[in-house]
Parts: structure tokens; sequence; C-alpha cells
């Protein structure tokens, strides 16, 4: 029996970062970005898909999908996000739940942007949300990948409203300052994860 934490939070929230410093601490951490980015690899039956669907600019000179091109384009057409999203669902649920089984660790992350969208959260025992303003949102995130604010603000319209992903959340960690305080409550949930892993296991 294994137990579970959810991670997510909008973009430039810093779930990454959290991610990250849990596998510093020794826990597996599945990233579902990295299993739908493996899962549309390079001549992949939904590589072949997405870029039949998108076009010939969905493509990079390697071949690969431009994945930034891609991003922008369901952003700006709900009905593009739709189609990506349907055809991913599948795949991406059945590799994260293959993963997870996998896992050897005294609890497991699961980090998803869309871990509530997706209905990835009822695979879940524990949701964590790392949460930051609105603003601070659009000012990393600009800053991180150099887009348009303008682009930043309509990813973030488009993703689950801050209130109402806040409210799957049974820990909520408040990232407004810098990477020291973010571990430092990090390493308070460790504890806790850790206790309430013992606790499933022995029921």
């Amino acid at each position: 029996m294994s137990f579970f934490v959810g991670l997510t939070g909008g973009i430039g929230s810093g779930k990454s970062t959290a991610g990250n410093y849990f596998k510093q601490l020794g826990i597996d951490v599945v990233n579902a970005d990295i299993v739908a980015r493996n899962i549309a690899k390079k001549d992949s039956i939904f590589h072949i898909k997405i870029a039949d669907y998108f076009g010939k600019k969905s493509l990079l000179l390697d071949g690969n999908l431009d994945r930034a091109f891609i991003r922008k384009e369901i952003f700006e057409t709900p009905e593009k996000k739709v189609w990506l999203e349907t055809l991913l669902h599948r795949p991406i649920r059945k590799e994260i739940i293959d993963l997870l089984t996998l896992s050897a660790s005294s609890y497991t992350v699961l980090e998803s942007p869309l871990l509530v969208e997706t209905g990835q959260h009822k695979l879940m025992d524990r949701i964590l949300v790392i949460d930051v303003p609105e603003s601070l949102q659009v000012q990393r995130t600009s800053k991180r990948d150099g887009g348009e604010k303008n682009t930043v603000q309509s990813i973030i319209s488009s993703q689950m409203q801050r209130s109402e992903r806040l409210e799957f959340a049974n820990d909520i960690v408040d990232n407004t300052s810098d990477i020291k305080a973010l571990k430092i409550k990090i390493d308070g949930l460790h504890e806790l994860y850790l206790t309430l892993a013992t606790q499933k296991n022995v029921q």
C-alpha cells in the first residue's frame, strides 16, 4: 500500500521547484508534463497525430514538436485544447498509474499542473497546492520564459481559477517569498507525509 501526494499549482507558482525539492528529500516524483512529453516523443503515434492536426508549423527543424507553438495555439483556441487533451488523457493516465505503482519511496508525489482538471486528484491521498497571487504568476512566468505578459495572462485565464484549485487542497503553501522559505515549508510537510504514509500502511 502506498501513499500518494498530488502536487499542483498555477503556472509560475513554483510547483516544479517544490517537486525538485521533494526529490532531494529522497521522494519519488512522477511528473505529468514529462509523461506527456514522452508519450508524444518524435515518431510516436501521438506525435504523428498532433503534427497532422496542428500542421507543419508545429514541428521544429529536427522534427520534434514545437511545444511553445502548440501551447500558444491551445490557449488561444479552446477547441484545440480540448482535442489535444482528449487525445492524450487516457495514455497519460495509464502511464502515471504505472509509474506510481513502481515507486519505492516512503510516499510518492505526482506533480501535475492539471491534477484536478484531469481527475488525477482522485488517485491521491493528499493534495498540495503551491499558491501565489496571479500578479506574481505573470511576473515570474514572463521573466522565466521571456514571453509577453498578455500570453501568460491568457494561459492563466485558461487554467482552473485559483480559488477553485484551493478548494481541493489539503495543504496550501504560500510561495510569495524565496526558495529558502519554500523549502522550510516543504520540510514540515515531508514529515507530515511520512507520518501519514506510515499510518496508512499499518491500517
